[in-house]
């Protein structure tokens, strides 16, 4: 693979990333106007919320059979679209089971979209030599910031969900099949017909992997940890607004502000994260953002104030922003034979944490305190450190089972 091809493919798959942050901000955002269109209860809401995970965490299992047969590339050129068209559909039915079969394809593909992205990110990872996962996050997070306020725009003009979504959707979906000609696999991908064949090839893997065969009980810490940052974020994301309006007495407007901060934070967090990996190592980094992260929860969880609170919700978006790319990454060297299944895997966690995030916190809330529900999150993040040794260097691609330098990890 030349350097300008592997360019090439690591601007698509950026691509890929951003277009996925904004057609996923634009449904989570206008979740209150679809509940109106469809005239979905309350008490059906969370049903259809609960839905989508479900059937992402069955799409990322399905890309792990299909990627064993095909490349990565072909379903993610495939699942991009599908999203996209599913999120017009969202947009457009008036009847409860439109609603149903837009959401359910949305999921279904999600998975596939979310699981093939990653295991392209962690082949050109491996390909590059250096950390660039965190890069890719970014993009998703610079996405989802533009999405959101493409969503905000559709909400102050009270323009429709199929006003709001057409031309985001005629625009981003030609984008996604253009840019998907120059999807690349990089060497030592693990799926059927990958470009390369250096995957574990002549050289071993840490001894704890079993010659880099995927086994759940070693990928286990890591899954734990994918479960563990999603409910952080999962808690930012549903409860931010309510706990500085109903918990620190902010006004309504006010209390918009910390989701933004926190996507904010989380982008610029992503930019300079790979670098950071580059320069201290990957377990240095996810060990210092684990630390923040629960900093951050903690001083959510005693602020006299909404200011205070928006200062601990900032630190939350800097600490968790680095968790989940390396976690991904660090699937990819544990694995590198089977990086591919082993990302699938991994990313189904990323669903159970954003399902269980969200009840969890409110079960804590309504039944003790909203304060004391902050520290869970901050528990589990903590939790991570003990972990941290999972995301050690990768020693199969440095010779003989030797670990780099330090000063040079990849993340």
């Amino acid at each position: 693979m030349t350097d300008a091809g592997l360019r090439h493919g690591r601007a698509s798959l950026g691509l890929s990333f951003g277009v996925q942050g904004v057609a996923f901000a634009l449904l989570v955002t206008r979740i209150p106007a679809i509940q109106d269109q469809y005239g979905i209860s309350d008490g059906l809401l969370p049903v259809f919320l609960a839905a989508v995970p479900i059937l992402a965490g069955a799409g990322s299992v399905a890309t792990e059979k299909v990627v064993a047969r095909v490349r990565p590339s072909v379903v993610l050129r495939w699942a991009q679209p599908l999203v996209l068209l599913a999120l017009l559909g969202v947009g457009a039915g008036r009847e409860l089971w439109h609603a149903a079969v837009a959401l359910g394809v949305f999921g279904l593909a999600v998975g596939a979209l979310d699981a093939s992205m990653n295991m392209l990110g962690v082949s050109l990872q491996r390909a590059h030599g250096r950390s660039i996962m965190t890069g890719f996050h970014a993009a998703f997070s610079l996405g989802g910031i533009a999405g959101a306020s493409l969503a905000w725009a559709g909400a102050r003009w009270e323009l429709s969900l199929l006003a709001s979504y057409l031309p985001v959707v005629t625009v981003l979906l030609p984008a996604a099949l253009v840019g998907s000609r120059w999807y690349t696999e990089g060497k030592g991908t693990a799926g059927k017909g990958a470009e390369g064949t250096e995957a574990g090839a002549g050289t071993d893997v840490d001894s704890g992997s079993a010659g880099g065969a995927l086994s759940f009980k070693l990928l286990l810490p890591l899954c734990l940890i994918m479960t563990f940052a999603y409910i952080g974020d999962s808690t930012v994301s549903n409860w931010s607004a309510k706990y500085l309006q109903d918990v620190l007495g902010s006004s309504e407007q006010l209390a918009t502000v910390p989701y933004n901060v926190y996507m904010v934070t989380t982008l610029l967090g992503r930019a300079v994260g790979d670098l950071g990996v580059r320069r201290f190592g990957a377990v240095a980094v996810v060990r210092g953002g684990s630390l923040l992260a629960a900093g951050g929860f903690a001083v959510v969880a005693v602020a006299p104030g909404a200011w205070v609170g928006m200062l601990g919700f900032t630190m939350l978006g800097f600490g968790l922003c680095v968790i989940v790319p390396q976690t991904f990454a660090a699937a990819g060297r544990m694995f590198p034979r089977d990086s591919d299944a082993a990302v699938a895997r991994l990313n189904i966690f990323n669903y159970v944490g954003f399902l269980v995030g969200s009840p969890l916190v409110g079960a804590l809330g309504d039944a003790w305190s909203y304060r004391g529900a902050m520290l869970v999150p901050m528990v589990l993040v903590l939790a991570t450190l003990v972990y941290a040794r999972a995301f050690g260097p990768e020693p199969a691609r440095y010779g003989g089972g030797h670990e780099r330098p330090r000063t040079a990890d990849v993340g």
